[in-house]
Parts: structure tokens; C-alpha cells; sequence
């Protein structure tokens, strides 16, 4: 559910201080509290809060950051598409209680400054309960887009947040089915909502685009991957393909996160080219003759659904991918959409993809046959519905 993004946020940030006059609107506001900042990577919370800003003023309540100060105080970005996205700035040296005040402090202002008729919160972590367990909205959403528990450094309050939230929410949302499968459960009017594809976004790589300079340089066969790199990358597997076919060349696109960038492999033919925008991932795609799905087996992945596999799709190329359960099951019957598990599995896939590909139209029908009906503009309809039976 990853697709790297190095978007800036507006150019200047506008300084929200206590006092400031208020500016009533009559439209209700969705307060969206993510783990996941707005300009990092480009995935399922801009997707959803970008859509959501139809309907509701959005604000995009971001996880704070230490700074000199004395007083905690939230920096403001307006965005072009409707979303207000805010940036906790909290004192150095707070401890976890002094930091969910000082975050109450803030989002308790900016509500103050910024009334309107109607609250909803949209929580895409459990752990910012902590400072909102307090506010009253007329519904209360859950966003379970993966299982935070199992992702390396986990707070250890998580779990207990999340009984919290589970209590609390008036419709809970899960990232896929597998996790969904996991919450029903916990939860009595729990859906799952599979994060979508912008099939016009990434369709354009199937056009053939002007290839970026850090990616025109290098040979071909390339097999290409773009997202985080943390560890749900299957850092072995790679290394055993790039060790076995050095004839083929492995793009890495992506920023690497919460690993020592040091234990990855430097041979000649993986080429890391950093954290890319979102506008320009097609370009890249546009270049590979395989995409690669590499992730490890391991509780990070236990419930995951990559959003890759249709970006992938609709960009034209055939796919390469380790059994990820939400995978198998969505595509496992695919023709563009190959499973293997160990290295020597995974070159027997790729090599059948690289043929797959000399069928460019055989590719594309089936491609296309894979995604039928899906959109983020489906996603968020289907999302909707729900919210409005609650208010």
C-alpha cells in the first residue's frame, strides 16, 4: 500500500498561533489524524483526503516534531486540492505524556479558531487517540490500512489504542481483505476497502515517456520496483537474483526507512535511485520490462496489500511478486501476475514475464482484464456511503 513521494508541501507555511479570529463555514470538517505525512509518500491517506475534500474541509493532522520552542504551536500548508495540512511543532525533551498534552493544546486551538457545524475524525493510527479521546464527533472512523503492531517499532500502547478505537468508531475501513478478515471480529460494521489504482496516472507509461536521466543510462533487461524500502523488502531475495543473472539490471525507487541503509547489497546491477514524486513514478515504469513485488515473508506482511500490483498493471507491465496472501487472492489467477517465493522460483517468473512482455497487446488485454472496475473514485464512493448512514 506504498508509492514513494518527495511532493513538497506549499512553499510557505503559515504560522497558527492562539487568538486568531474565527472563520465559520458551513461546511463540516474531517479531522484526519495520520502516522503518515502528507509529503512523504504519495498513497491510500492523500488518495482518500484529497476526495474527501469534495465534501468536507480536510484537515491533515500530521505526527509533531521537536524544535526550540517553548510553546507547542502548529505550522498551516494550505494544499491546491482542498486539504489543510498541520504540523504539530512541540518542545525537545517531552516526554510521551507531555507530548500527547502539548498535541491536545494544539488541535484543541486550531478547533477553537476554525469552528464549524460538524466534526468527523478519521484516524489512520490508534495512538492519536491520545490526544482526541476528549472531542466529540458526529462519527468516528478507523482506517485500518495495515497491522501497525507488527511494523518495527511499534509503540507498545498500539494495542491497547486500538481496543480504544475499535470501541469508539462508528465504521471501521481496512486497507485489504486479509486484514479485514482479522478486525470483523472486533468490530460490527467493519468493510474492507482494498486501496485502488489512478489508472489514467500510471496508464501514461504505457505511451512511452522520456526516459529520467539517473534511469537512461542503465541497461536492459531492467526489472523495476518503486516504494519504501523498509522491512518488508526482502532484502536476500534480491541479492540472490542480482547474484545469479547479472545480465538483468534491478531499479530501486523508493527512500529506504527504518533499516541501515548499509545492509543492502552494492552490486553493479541494483541501482538505488532514491525517493521519486509521485507525478513522476510513470516515467520510471515506463523504462522496466518486469515490476518487482519482493516482499519478505514476515509479520510486517502478514496482512499487507500492496497498491503496486495494479500501478503496475496499469502502467503495462507484467508483474513478479512473493505470496502475499491479499496478492495470491487477488490476482494469483492472472496471466501478468506471476507468484514465486524463493530466488531461483523468482528468475523461472521473471523470465516468463520478460517473453510475456514481446506480447504487447496479449500483455495490455490482460492488464486490463485485471483491473476492471477499479478506481479510487469506487473506493471512495463505497467509503461514503458508509459515513453518511452515520450522520
Amino acid at each position: 500500500m506504498n508509492v514513494p513521494s518527495q511532493q513538497p508541501l506549499a512553499a510557505v507555511a503559515e504560522t497558527r498561533a492562539p487568538g486568531l479570529a474565527p472563520n465559520p463555514t458551513a461546511r463540516p470538517l474531517l479531522v484526519c489524524l495520520s502516522h503518515l505525512r502528507w509529503g512523504f509518500v504519495y498513497q491510500r491517506p492523500q488518495h482518500l483526503m484529497s476526495r474527501m475534500a469534495r465534501r468536507f474541509d480536510v484537515l491533515f493532522f500530521e505526527e509533531p516534531i521537536p524544535v526550540d520552542t517553548d510553546t507547542p504551536y502548529l505550522e498551516v500548508y494550505p494544499q491546491g486540492n482542498g486539504v489543510t495540512v498541520v504540523t504539530p511543532r512541540v518542545p525537545h525533551g517531552l516526554d510521551f505524556a507531555a507530548t500527547e498534552a502539548a498535541l491536545r493544546e494544539v488541535l484543541d486551538g486550531y478547533l477553537r479558531d476554525n469552528p464549524h457545524p460538524e466534526l468527523l475524525l478519521w484516524y489512520f493510527t490508534p495512538m492519536s487517540l491520545g490526544f482526541s479521546d476528549h472531542l466529540r464527533p458526529k462519527v468516528t472512523i478507523y482506517d485500518c490500512m495495515d497491522e501497525l503492531s507488527a511494523f518495527k517499532g511499534a509503540p507498545p500502547e498500539l494495542l491497547e489504542r486500538e481496543k480504544q478505537l475499535l470501541a469508539r468508531a462508528g465504521v471501521v475501513f481496512t486497507g485489504g481483505v486479509s486484514i479485514w478478515e482479522a478486525k470483523r471480529s472486533q468490530h460490527a460494521n467493519a468493510h474492507a476497502m482494498p486501496s485502488s489504482v489512478d489508472i489514467a496516472h500510471f496508464g501514461a507509461a504505457r505511451e512511452g515517456l522520456a526516459e529520467p536521466a539517473d534511469q537512461a543510462g542503465i541497461a536492459r533487461p531492467r526489472l523495476g520496483f518503486f516504494g519504501v524500502i523498509d522491512e518488508r523488502f526482502d532484502v536476500p531475495l534480491v541479492e540472490a537474483v542480482a547474484r545469479q543473472r547479472p545480465d538483468w539490471q534491478i531499479v530501486l525507487v523508493g527512500p529506504v526507512v527504518k533499516i541501515d541503509p548499509a545492509s543492502l547489497p552494492r552490486l553493479p546491477n541494483i541501482h538505488y535511485l532514491g525517493g521519486k514524486g509521485y507525478d513522476e513514478l510513470p516515467a520510471y515504469l515506463a523504462g522496466w520490462d518486469v515490476a518487482l513485488m519482493p516482499f519478505a515473508r514476515n509479520e510486517a506482511t502478514r496482512f499487507i496489500s500492496p497498491t503496486k500490483t495494479p500501478e503496475y498493471l496499469a502502467g503495462g507491465c507484467p508483474v513478479v511478486s512473493t505470496p502475499i496472501t491479499d496478492v495470491v487472492r487477488t490476482y494469483g489467477e492472472s496471466a501478468v501476475v506471476h507468484i514465486a517465493e524463493t530466488p531461483e522460483q523468482f528468475i523461472a517468473a521473471v523470465e516468463r514475464a520478460l517473453v510475456q512482455g514481446q506480447d504487447r497487446a496479449e500483455l495490455l488485454r490482460h492488464a486490463d482484464q485485471a483491473l476492471r472496475g477499479m478506481s479510487w473514485d469506487n473506493t471512495w464512493n463505497a467509503m461514503m456511503e458508509q459515513i453518511q448512514c452515520l450522520r
